[in-house]
């Protein structure tokens, strides 16, 4: 399959249509390069705050407000784009006011069929924490899927081994990722390297790029498109199939085989994720040593 990564910069929006048409031209762009799989970043959909003014797209509790309530049309537009296209696509995600608690940080995945379900952001940011008030959400999720396994990471859960490892039968593990600064990005990169590492498995990194001085939550965003491998037989000895340029807006492709995936699990230099159980008595079996 061919995979397709965005480096996303959000734009002022003044009408709906002009939403309807960026995300057009962009799933547009991707299928017709040949992409079957399309992943945009988190945080994407806070340019929607902008169709509510100035005001509401500033202020960082009005704008989850604001965009949670456009959500269900951009779902609907999405899951459009999916169906005429004959495409995947990981939406771009947004904070969600879900029931009585505070909002969650949700991105959702589209099939070419109709299909639709979403991944919550499992653990928050300082930011998200402290200043933001986002709220984990759900739990992790599977998708099973006509091009493989898929798993979803958003951002800082891609930083946590645990977390990847409950995705161990994923194919792909999905990385959406908003980083302001580029020590930010490195970390959310070498946890996705971390991952398909463990996992012997594919991860797919998106990115938020641009500055944006209409937002406190989204105003300064580094970052770039990734897609990265174990770096073992069938793979890049580097593990990166695919990288974009740094702050450049635009798509990052690579071509998976799965195949390659079965092959390094079963018969790699070494066997990571078989591996993985044995870490258990060692760990719990280390003992202090006084020098």
């Amino acid at each position: 399959m061919k995979v397709a990564t965005a480096a996303y910069n959000l734009d002022w929006l003044d009408s709906w249509a002009q939403y309807e048409d960026k995300l057009g031209r962009w799933v547009s762009d991707a299928a017709g390069q040949g992409a079957e799989l399309l992943v945009f970043p988190e945080y994407g959909a806070m340019e929607l705050s902008t169709l509510d003014g100035v005001d509401v797209a500033g202020d960082l509790e009005r704008s989850i407000r604001a965009v949670s309530d456009r959500m269900e049309a951009a779902r609907a537009l999405h899951q459009r784009l999916a169906q005429e296209y004959k495409t995947y696509i990981l939406g771009a995600s947004a904070p969600i006011v879900d029931g009585p608690g505070r909002p969650v940080n949700r991105a959702v995945l589209y099939a070419p069929d109709g299909g639709q379900d979403h991944q919550d952001k499992q653990i928050m940011t300082r930011f998200e924490r402290e200043d933001w008030d986002i709220a984990p959400g759900g739990p992790l999720k599977l998708f099973d899927t006509a091009l493989g396994k898929i798993g979803v990471l958003i951002c800082y859960d891609s930083e946590f081994p645990l977390l990847g490892h409950a995705l161990s039968e994923a194919d792909l593990i999905l990385v959406p990722s908003c980083t302001e600064a580029l020590a930010g990005y490195w970390r959310v990169r070498i946890g996705a390297m971390s991952r398909a590492l463990e996992n012997q498995c594919v991860t797919v990194m998106a990115s938020l790029v641009g500055d944006n001085d209409w937002s406190e939550a989204v105003d300064k965003n580094t970052g770039t498109g990734g897609i990265f491998g174990p770096p073992d037989k069938g793979f890049p000895a580097t593990g990166v199939l695919a990288e974009g340029a740094l702050n450049q807006p635009g798509w990052t492709y690579a071509d998976i085989d799965l195949s390659a995936i079965a092959e390094v699990r079963t018969d790699g230099h070494v066997l990571n994720r078989t591996h993985w159980e044995e870490q258990s008595p060692r760990v719990d079996s280390v003992t202090l040593s006084r020098l």
